[in-house]
């Protein structure tokens, strides 16, 4: 029976090991520096995968955890302004509502949330509104990038980016 139990026990951790395949939203962490301000944001970076995603699953107007799964998180270790507007330095979770013309992003209290689910304006730190524009080619796979002075997200056919500067 030991060795029954022991063999069994081998098979369950070589399939957990060799059996994952690759998750359907990978996390992803990118930073950069901005007038001199070290900007981190890890998200769960979701594929088109054929949908619709953009102003279809993830609907014009409706708050979104701006990525997969858990709440995007947006780390800076220094104040910043963001569209001239001042953010202190801490983590935060960064929500987007998205518009066909233009986007809010939302700057969190962090509360570590899955999703959007618990969402709540009353914990907005920041609001900010800027224009949406377009990528010059399809994004098959959400990215956020800091490049420059600005904080971009691209998805499929939409770009958007935040500006960045010392606070």
């Amino acid at each position: 029976m030991k060795r029954l139990m022991t063999v069994f026990a081998l098979a369950l951790v070589a399939t957990s090991l060799f059996g994952q395949e690759k998750p359907l939203s990978p996390g992803v962490s990118v930073e950069g520096s901005i007038d001199g301000a070290l900007i981190k944001v890890a998200y769960s970076a979701p594929s088109a995968r054929g949908r619709k995603m953009i102003g279809g699953i993830e609907a014009y107007g409706k708050v979104w955890r701006t990525g997969a799964n858990k709440a995007t998180i947006f780390e800076v270790d220094k104040p910043i302004q963001v569209e001239g507007q001042t953010l202190a330095s801490g983590k935060y979770e960064l929500f987007t509502i998205p518009g066909e013309s233009e986007w809010t992003i939302i700057f969190q209290k962090y509360g570590d949330q899955w999703g959007a689910y618990k969402y709540s304006e009353s914990n907005d730190v920041l609001r900010v509104k800027v224009k949406a524009g377009k990528t010059p080619s399809f994004v098959e796979t959400f990215a956020i990038n800091v490049v420059k002075n600005q904080v971009t997200l691209q998805w499929e056919n939409s770009l958007v980016a935040f500006n960045v500067k010392k606070g």
